[in-house]
């Protein structure tokens, strides 16, 4: 049975070897509290809704190319891991509940994958959006896009590893533990693939429907960044 624990240990392995000069700690739900602030995800909405569907500069493309290199990086720790990835097939989603993600991961060592091209929000105007992109990943004869790429690292280092759900607070703590094991240069274009989507979906203009978000390339004021980080703090012991 794969624990929470031992994906923390890969996870700082990973960190340790690719990014040694940071000193940085994966966190794990019991070292933080996270304040929440449904104000600030309905900002996070309000903006991501009124951003250009495509503001795709040559500093967010290498972002981007980075954030990819990176993805495919924990992949082969997910493979390493004895972890066996495989496309989800069969019609609806592979897992009821993120109880029923997390349990499956732990005993059977298999993650699905709901594949990108099976939802991924409206179709983009442009016709272009980085994570579309074939990966080169290929699995039971099926090529992965960067996104599903990015989908089986954040179920596992995200939501195996932290063991939260898919409620919005659910996302943002999963996003915060795993958003350490990516380096800073990426963490923008994590940000905008990722919690402002969450904010969207669940707090944006058709909350309601609870549907994919438009999928839109651009990135975010700094701040948005810093204040998603300093809603996570660090858990104080009480010693008597």
């Amino acid at each position: 049975m794969l624990m929470e624990v031992e994906l923390a240990d890969l996870a700082q392995t990973y960190v340790d070897r690719h990014w040694p000069s940071g000193g940085y700690r994966i966190a794990s739900p019991a070292t933080f509290t996270l304040d929440w602030d449904e104000d600030y995800c309905r900002r996070v909405a309000a903006y991501f809704e009124q951003a250009p569907r495509l503001a795709y500069a040559t500093s967010l493309a290498r972002r981007y190319h980075r954030f990819k290199r990176e993805n495919l990086q924990q992949y082969r720790v997910v493979a390493d891991a004895g972890i066996r990835v495989r496309p989800w097939l069969a019609a609806g989603q592979p897992y009821r509940s993120s109880a029923e993600l997390r349990a499956s991961v732990r005993t059977t060592g298999e993650l699905y994958v709901y594949l990108t091209s099976s939802g991924h929000g409206p179709e983009l105007a442009e016709g272009f959006h980085p994570m579309l992109e074939p990966s080169g990943l290929v699995v039971e004869g099926v090529e992965f896009s960067h996104n599903d790429v990015f989908r089986v690292v954040h179920d596992v280092f995200g939501h195996v590893m932290s063991g939260r759900g898919f409620s919005a607070r659910g996302e943002f703590g999963a996003a915060f533990c795993h958003m350490g094991m990516y380096s800073a240069d990426v963490h923008p274009v994590l940000f905008t693939e990722q919690i402002a989507q969450i904010c969207w979906f669940f707090f944006g203009p058709r909350a309601a429907e609870r549907r994919y978000p438009p999928q839109k390339v651009f990135e975010f004021p700094a701040r948005y960044l810093a204040e998603f980080r300093n809603l996570f703090n660090p858990r104080q012991t009480n010693f008597i």
